[in-house]
């Protein structure tokens, strides 16, 4: 049966960086079928790296691969990881790219890849995607190791705070996750942090700017270029214009801090 193996990275399509991971994979597992996530995130940007991989992971068969390379410490001691969850399994780094993803599938094992078998003999000291997670994720999707046989479980993968928003007596403390083609403006808040407030409106710290907005279900539930806020296709919170872009109204940008408190 096929297997199914995703790639999200930040190596665009200029470069053959992609096609090599591709090629490597195909030369180990034939029948690979790889998916690209993207290649779009922003260079070195590992918020909206996890961000990609989590929106998209949820609409995936169970059993599937996920590799994510987001990696401006390649090479340096952070280690690369596999993560097994109660559906599928994800491959990179420990810098916690994969872990927006992983911890809303339940995270059941770690694994820190060490077995050299798995490897080429000469592993680049730069490019990773190519020679330890496309050979690693090969060997998987080929059923030639237990998971466990790629390296030692450990416990203490880095698990960033971006991943979570944080509750005050006022409201709600989060930051951007990322900017849509659109130019709307998703944070980590999510759904359920949403729960018990059942807002009308909201008011909203970003950056040097506050504001008062209607609380939506809808885009169109606010007048042309007003903005609102609702809940996305993704379960988070999004600040938007309606038929405009709020990251360039608003001057924001992945990383960013909100405060928010329902009125």
């Amino acid at each position: 049966m096929p297997k199914i193996v995703t790639l999200t990275t930040d190596f665009g399509l200029h470069d053959p960086y992609v096609a090599e991971m591709k090629g490597v994979i195909l030369g180990i597992c034939l029948n690979a079928v790889i998916v690209d996530i993207t290649h779009n995130v922003e260079k070195f940007n590992i918020r909206q790296g996890a961000f990609m991989l989590a929106s998209a992971a949820p609409y995936f068969p169970p059993r599937t691969i996920h590799i994510a390379v987001v990696d401006p410490g390649v090479g340096t001691q952070r280690r690369p990881i596999i993560v097994q969850t109660e559906h599928n399994v994800f491959v990179g780094p420990d810098n916690g790219v994969l872990m927006l993803a992983a911890e809303a599938e339940g995270i059941k094992h770690v694994y820190k890849i060490e077995e050299q078998r798995f490897l080429p003999n000469n592993v680049s000291n730069t490019f990773h995607g190519r020679d330890v997670f496309a050979p690693v994720v090969a060997h998987i999707a080929n059923g030639d190791a237990r998971l466990e046989e790629f390296g030692p479980e450990i416990n203490d993968a880095i698990k960033p705070q971006f991943s979570k928003a944080r509750q005050t007596e006022g409201g709600l403390v989060g930051e951007v996750l990322h900017v849509d083609s659109f130019g709307n403006i998703i944070t980590n808040i999510h759904t359920k942090d949403f729960e018990h407030l059942k807002p009308v409106s909201l008011s909203i710290s970003l950056s040097n700017l506050k504001m008062k907005v209607i609380f939506a279900k809808t885009y169109a539930e606010a007048k042309p270029h007003e903005p609102l806020a609702l809940i996305g296709s993704h379960n988070y919170l999004e600040i938007a214009l309606n038929q405009g872009n709020a990251a360039a109204k608003f001057r924001v940008k992945v990383g960013d801090r909100i405060i928010l408190s329902p009125t």
